[in-house]
């Protein structure tokens, strides 16, 4: 009988053990945390490996910790998924949704969908544009795209003034790459006008080589830097590239051709000053990058979705200042060796 009692004893306590564990879930498909008080706030990625918003959705996940429950989704770039998906999170009674738009043509479609159900909306990361003029429970959360475009094309007039040895033929001229985003994509077009128009603004003449898409994707970035140098060679004088995923894919090409060894050496910029981009600066592979603040980002979405899943004013007890779009634009940040620990302290 004693040894009955205590096996008895024994499930109960395992069962309090079980019972009582059901901390915050986030992180998977459709996940979500039955939470008490805390409003709860559906939000989507439209890639959860996406090199850049991984960083954005820790920061989601770390701001929301202790003030709200999220029902967070992985959209695996598929807009269709993503629809699905709000409309689950809409029947599971959420207060707010904040949405990374797979496609940004979809934002009227998401707005009509959350106007139907009275529910305020943050979109971030990619803007909807116009489509939030329809509805006055929208906002965006994100950058200035034309601005990251302007400082990397700062960065490669700097960089080429500063080092004359560059300029492999003399012509004064620089023949460059370009690996591009999504066609399409807001910052995609903007980062790519934008920076050729600051260096030929600065006086420097360029010669397009290649400009090609390579998806933001650093398995694509490689394979096309693989073709450009088996085609153009040492002709090569700078590789742009709209994000730092590529441009990390093309210095592991240019690595394998024995560039950054010796003398031997191509100038690459990026954007977005991921940590694994910052390694390849403090190393000196890698010019520089322009900081497109995923813990801002990631934060001010959380703040903005919280406000309006409490009723409050969208900016009530925050710093962040909305534009004429209504949209909160976080800065960028010109990133080089000199002030890489302004890059690396977003990560902390």
């Amino acid at each position: 009988m004693k040894k009955f009692l205590v096996i008895l004893t024994v499930f109960a306590l395992l069962f309090t053990v079980v019972a009582c564990s059901g901390g915050q879930e986030t992180g998977g498909e459709g996940s979500e945390n039955a939470g008490g008080d805390k409003p709860t706030i559906g939000v989507t990625i439209y890639k959860f490996d996406d090199n850049f918003m991984s960083f954005v959705r820790r920061a989601v996940e770390s701001n929301a910790e202790g003030k709200a429950d999220l029902i967070l989704n992985d959209s695996q770039n598929d807009q269709a998924k993503q629809n699905e998906q709000v409309d689950m999170m809409i029947s599971k009674g959420v207060k707010s949704l904040a949405i990374n738009l797979v496609d940004p043509q979809a934002a009227p479609s998401i707005i009509e969908k959350a106007k139907a159900a009275d529910l305020p909306v943050i979109f971030f990361n990619k803007d909807p544009e116009s489509a939030m003029g329809t509805y006055d429970k929208a906002w965006y959360v994100g950058t200035a795209p034309e601005e990251s475009g302007q400082m990397q094309g700062q960065l490669v007039v700097d960089s080429w003034k500063a080092n004359p040895d560059w300029d492999k033929n003399g012509d004064g001229k620089i023949q460059y790459v370009l690996l591009k985003g999504e066609p399409g994509h807001p910052d995609a077009e903007a980062r790519t006008e934008h920076s050729i128009k600051k260096i030929k603004e600065a006086g420097i003449e360029m010669e397009e080589l290649e400009l090609q898409t390579a998806m933001w994707d650093s398995v694509k970035g490689k394979e096309l830097m693989d073709a450009w140098l088996s085609k153009h060679g040492d002709k090569i004088e700078y590789v742009i590239a709209n994000n730092d995923a590529m441009a990390l894919g093309a210095i592991s090409s240019l690595q394998a051709e024995g560039y950054f060894e010796g003398d031997k050496f191509m100038p690459v910029v990026g954007v977005d000053a991921i940590p694994d981009a910052l390694s390849q600066i403090e190393k000196g592979v890698m010019v520089g990058s322009v900081l497109n603040d995923a813990a801002n980002q990631g934060k001010a979405t959380v703040e903005l979705a919280l406000n309006v899943a409490q009723g409050k004013d969208v900016l009530e007890g925050t710093s962040w200042k909305l534009d004429d779009n209504k949209s909160v634009r976080v800065p960028y940040v010109i990133i080089t060796l000199d002030n890489i620990a302004e890059a690396q302290a977003a990560y902390e």
